[in-house]
Parts: structure tokens; sequence; C-alpha cells
């Protein structure tokens, strides 16, 4: 349900995040430290498949019990 029914502004360019912030919240408060985190250490693809593997028999073992009760 919409009340204002005037038109809608149309942006020329999408805001970037920065500047969406300071249109919602103004200037960003003194006390806040804006720091850069190093990347993300690279994820090793065995650990990911073993993680799986445990995922689809814990599945496995609730279907089964599922189907005893």
């Amino acid at each position: 349900m919409r009340f204002f029914k005037g038109k809608q502004k149309q942006r020329l360019r999408p805001l970037g995040e920065s500047e969406a912030y300071h249109h919602s919240y103004g200037d960003a408060p003194r006390d806040v430290k804006i720091v850069k985190l190093e990347p993300r250490r690279p994820r090793y693809r065995q650990v990911l498949a073993d993680g799986e593997r445990l995922r689809q028999a814990f599945a496995q073992r609730l279907d089964k019990r599922a189907k005893e009760e």
C-alpha cells in the first residue's frame, strides 16, 4: 500500500556505500575507525569435501532414524 502517489525520483547514477551511509546517517562518528582487513586464507578443497561427506552421512543417519520410528 503506497500513501504517496507522486512521481518517483529517478537516479542518474547508483549511490556508493559511503554516499548511501552519509544520506542515511549523516557524517560518521569520530570514534569509529575504518580498517582494512587482510584477505582470507584460501580454503582447501579436501577440507570442504570431507565436510560435505560428513554432512551427507549425518543426513542419512537422520533419515534412517526417522524411518525406524
